[in-house]
């Protein structure tokens, strides 16, 4: 049994629909592994803010420890993100052992108290509302003149509510913090490498915000990944990942840059999701409380072309 990797947008949406359909009937797994290396790992502690690369990480319920654990709200307790506020990139988080510092372009630093409790916000992520908790010892000001007016940050409660789609991520709940749908994102320099070689100029692989980079795999081998297990952990790759346009945006100056959606539209458009995709969204099926190492060899499994015949 061989693995074919292509490229094309075809086999990442036909993974996607047999997704949906093993809710109705058990999935035949046959796999083929290989190895890789673990060369990237980020979080995001304020959600469309700057990532913070990573040496190691904890996994905890909602995915990556301190990712997406923050995030800026409007009036109406609407998420902020770089999609309509591409300024955001230029704010910098930080996590120390008692609180969230919040730096931001010719603005003193915010601390925010790990233990801070305010009250609790009625909030919105895309279409899901849930429950955030007002961190009120920021500044108005402060937030005036990083983000704008109107502007409050929340915190996810101890106990987050919010579940991955379990048309993709299955029976057994995966919950999130503030991130757009799943706990994961995992992304592969191959696949940046190919997709760059079309561009007019090369961009950088924190343009889509990943949580964790495989090195050592063919381009687009990711859209037959199964899982990936590195020690005690493995992570389960549920769904590819739509991309909207953070992308285009340049992560240290917040500015509009080269934009890869058009070349993607050409050979990664999903008609089954709607949209281009870069990258596999993951849940955590293994290894709560573990932690990951960057440079980790890792083992990844693949599904075969025929994975889910009845």
């Amino acid at each position: 049994m061989s693995v074919s990797f292509r490229g094309g947008a075809t086999s990442a949406a036909r993974r996607a629909k047999e997704r949906l359909s093993r809710k109705k009937r058990p999935a035949r797994r046959r796999s083929e592994e290989a190895l890789a290396t673990l060369t990237g790992l980020c979080i995001y502690p304020v959600k469309s803010t700057r990532g913070i690369a990573k040496s190691h990480v904890r996994l905890v319920s909602t995915g990556f420890e301190w990712d997406r654990q923050w995030m800026f709200i409007d009036a109406k307790g609407l998420f902020l993100s770089q999609r309509t506020h591409p300024h955001l990139a230029r704010i910098v988080p930080e996590v120390t052992d008692d609180a969230l510092v919040l730096n931001a372009p010719n603005l003193p630093a915010v601390r925010v108290p790990i233990t801070e409790r305010g009250a609790p916000v009625r909030v919105r992520v895309h279409k899901d509302f849930c429950v955030g908790i007002e961190q009120p010892s920021v500044p108005a000001e402060w937030l005036k003149e990083a983000v704008g007016a109107g502007i409050r940050l929340v915190r996810v409660p101890p106990v987050s509510e919010r579940m991955a789609n379990p048309a993709f991520a299955g029976t057994v709940p995966a919950p999130m913090g503030f991130a757009d749908g799943y706990p994961v994102l995992v992304c592969n320099t191959a696949s940046l490498a190919d997709l760059n070689t079309r561009l007019p100029e090369a961009i950088p692989m924190e343009r889509f915000r990943p949580n964790i980079v495989l090195e050592g795999l063919p381009a687009w081998a990711e859209d037959r990944i199964d899982s990936i297990t590195i020690g005690e952990v493995t992570l389960r790759l549920v769904k590819p990942c739509t991309r909207c346009t953070i992308p285009s945006v340049d992560q240290q100056t917040g500015q509009p840059s080269t934009d890869p959606t058009p070349i993607l539209r050409t050979f990664r458009f999903s008609k089954a999701l709607l949209g281009v995709m870069f990258g596999e969204n993951a849940v955590l099926e293994a290894g709560l409380g573990c932690e990951l190492e960057r440079g980790s060899r890792c083992r990844v499994s693949y599904e075969s072309a025929d994975a889910a015949s009845p």
